[in-house]
């Protein structure tokens, strides 16, 4: 198993939009990060923007204006994401153990920011409970990729899809509070809920997609072996 280590990792990224935002980043900002910072190091300020976000969109419960501070470790985060890659591939200091840090702070922050969603005055907690596997799911799949094909497949709804999108619930979740938009069987459904309802629907796909796209690339390689 050790020996799909010994190649690096072909990146396959369909997102005109994560390719651009990583290639302003490596330009603008990656050289100015200091010499001592490890790839891990910056994977924790990641993961601190990410805690920030959750926390802030939690205390909207008390005022709606946190969605500020939502919206800033959104910001964080996914530039710390990107950029943590670019420290480890160019001071050649990649490793698996930083990998599996990169991939369960993403893992952990997305599901506990989509929970937190459920639990502003602005949505409801179903939509979020159908929400949040999403992230998890899809990053188990990317891995299993890696693993098995040395290939890092992004989903062509990546991480900077994601973080528009989550962007944009916070913007939402501001502008229209928890002013329902009309009634579902005696339940006000709000704007954040439509959007977050809506959201899934193309994610769901692109999990799915993925998935199946693994399982018969890894049932083909099986048959070719007997």
């Amino acid at each position: 198993m050790g020996e799909v280590y010994k190649n690096p990792v072909k990146k396959l990224i369909p997102s005109k939009l994560e390719t651009g935002l990583q290639k302003f980043l490596y330009k603008h900002v990656g050289p100015h990060i200091p010499s001592s910072a490890t790839p891990n190091q910056v994977t924790a300020v990641s993961a601190i923007g990410g805690g920030f976000a959750v926390i802030m969109t939690l205390l909207t419960n008390f005022s709606y204006w946190f969605f500020i501070g939502t919206v800033a470790g959104l910001a964080v985060h996914i530039i710390a994401d990107d950029l943590d890659g670019y420290v480890a591939r160019s001071r050649g200091m990649s490793s698996r153990a930083g990998a599996y840090f990169d991939l369960i702070t993403d893992v952990l922050f997305s599901t506990f920011l989509i929970i937190a969603f459920g639990l502003t005055p602005c949505a409801h907690l179903l939509p979020s409970a159908l929400a949040a596997p999403l992230y998890g799911v899809m990053n188990v799949t990317m891995m299993n990729y890696i693993i098995y094909f040395n290939e890092f497949q992004f989903p062509r709804l990546g991480p900077i899809e994601a973080h528009l999108s989550y962007t944009a619930f916070a913007v939402l979740g501001a502008v229209f509070k928890d002013r329902a938009v009309f009634t579902l069987m005696g339940v006000g459904v709000t704007a954040c809920d439509i959007f977050m309802t809506a959201a899934m629907i193309p994610m769901y796909y692109e999990m799915f997609r993925m998935a199946v796209a693994l399982f018969r690339r890894l049932s083909a390689e099986d048959k070719s072996k007997n």
